[in-house]
């Protein structure tokens, strides 16, 4: 039957295989402009007929343009869509994915080819993808005025919003609504970590996969500043009649621009590495501590968590141009400098890549910086306080035409979402695939199918202060050894919220 009841109405869909029906483009929330901008998602309006869900829904305010997906146009308003995968058959309950896109919090969609969950509900899941507000529409600070004050973190009661309407409306796609899992992978999976501890979102899964979480969260402080340069860069004052009056492709516009000017001065601090300005604020209300204190008290605990970075996260960042050239020692000093690294740490990671150039011993740096250790401290010390708790890493490269493609941020996830035949994800995974990729991808949609149904990945929880990681590979591309030793290098590093 490619036709559901919804809370809202009747939903047609299509099918992307013989037993898979894909319901793309359901509304979950109403529009998020008008008089509903910045607020909370307010409810959809029911509709009378059936509704043709067979197209994916308008993607958030953004600028980039990812290959093979859609852009924004601006007028598009209808953003808070969401997308389900299926059972043709009347099989069920199965246990529900539900997938956070990452993109910095700022572009990307539930659209993109490398997210279709028809692969993984042919597995044995009903898989659930949406938007959410990105950019200064889902994360900008609003200074208080003479309206109702607006929330912080919109973006992620948008998400909250998707895990309600899930509860509520996935048992007629054949799905479990006591059994979901969330998961993202970047800025999503740092969205699903702090779900895992937010009192709004309790109840509403039992488990969490998280690829590649980036950390730390922003304090008020650098919320409301960062809200002071997009404002000047839009020409308007920082108030928040001004900041409704201007258009969201005005305060895409100056987003970039704010963005760029850091890029482009070397002297703009930890930003101008790293030019991500918008991500989850410690507002004290919607999120009131950051994912590693609160999964350290045991605000998680009730969550089973199956977490995974990649072995060499920032190649990628090099690659696409979207990190400086570090190529000098004094670079390199500036850069320990401005991110308050401890002394000891480049020095380590000399003595562990003792042939390594400047600009590898950088991104290296990186990756561990902003991704690796805080997955792994977020896994540790959820196990710490009493949460179940599995690690892995993805450490799969080979020769592609243009040199190595190295395990390298996002190159997973077409593994893990079975699509690696897509002509969008060669760039990440370095041409066609082989048939020991395709062998890999099998075993990462396992791993996943079986932890979203039971909780069992196939491997051991963490069962002390830390453990090595389960490592994806292939039988041509050995994996590296565990990485106890750099992992040590990190032992005095701070992540407490980010500052002005």
């Amino acid at each position: 039957m490619d036709v559901r009841k919804t809370k809202d109405g009747l939903v047609r869909g299509r099918r992307p295989a013989p037993d898979i029906v894909a319901f793309l483009g359901i509304p979950y929330a109403a529009a998020p402009f008008g008089v509903n901008r910045f607020r909370e998602p307010r409810p959809v309006q029911a509709w009378a007929d059936v509704r043709d869900c067979q197209d994916f829904g308008p993607v958030a305010p953004q600028s980039a343009r990812l290959p093979g997906a859609p852009s924004w146009s601006p007028g598009d308003e209808d953003i808070l869509t969401l997308n389900v995968w299926a059972p043709g058959s009347g099989s069920g309950p199965l246990p529900v994915l539900v997938w956070i896109h990452g993109g910095a919090y700022t572009f990307g969609s539930s659209a993109q080819p490398d997210f279709d969950g028809t692969a993984l509900a042919a597995a044995g899941l009903v898989v659930v993808t949406f938007n959410y507000r990105l950019g200064f529409e889902g994360f900008g600070h609003i200074p208080p005025g003479a309206e109702p004050p607006y929330p912080e973190n919109r973006g992620l009661l948008d998400q909250i919003a998707a895990l309600r309407w899930v509860r509520e409306n996935i048992a007629a796609f054949g799905g479990d609504p006591a059994n979901v899992t969330v998961a993202g992978q970047s800025s999503g999976a740092t969205s699903a970590a702090c779900l895992m501890t937010m009192d709004r979102a309790r109840g509403l899964f039992r488990r969490v996969i998280a690829h590649s979480v980036v950390g730390p969260c922003y304090s008020m402080e650098l919320a409301a500043e960062t809200t002071r340069r997009v404002a000047a860069a839009a020409g308007i004052p920082a108030t928040s009649a001004h900041l409704m009056s201007a258009t969201p492709q005005a305060l895409v516009a100056a987003t970039d621009r704010v963005v760029n000017g850091y890029r482009q001065n070397p002297d703009s601090g930890p930003r101008h590495y790293n030019p991500v300005i918008y991500g989850p604020v410690l507002d004290g209300d919607v999120l009131p501590n950051d994912p590693l204190s609160a999964t350290a008290s045991g605000a998680s605990a009730a969550v089973d968590l199956l977490v995974c970075h990649t072995a060499q996260e920032y190649w990628l960042m090099d690659a696409v141009g979207s990190s400086p050239k570090v190529t000098a020692v004094e670079q390199l000093a500036g850069f320990a400098r401005d991110f308050h690294l401890p002394d000891d740490l480049v020095p380590g990671y000399r003595r562990l890549m003792p042939l390594a150039p400047v600009p590898d011993i950088y991104l290296a740096i990186s990756g561990d910086l902003l991704f690796s250790e805080y997955t792994s401290r977020l896994a540790e010390r959820h196990a710490q306080a009493g949460g179940r708790a599995f690690t892995s890493r993805f450490a799969r490269h080979r020769n592609g035409p243009n040199g190595v493609v190295r395990a390298w941020h996002c190159a997973d996830i077409p593994f893990a979402f079975g699509n690696l035949t897509l002509k969008s994800v060669e760039f990440l995974i370095g041409g066609p695939p082989g048939t020991a990729d395709h062998e890999l991808s099998q075993r990462m949609m396992r791993a996943w199918t079986g932890f979203a149904r039971t909780g069992d990945p196939g491997w051991s929880p963490i069962n002390g202060p830390t453990a090595d990681p389960h490592v994806w590979d292939t039988a041509d591309s050995p994996a590296g050894a565990p990485d106890t030793a750099t992992r040590a290098l990190w032992r005095h590093m701070d992540f407490s919220p980010l500052r002005p």
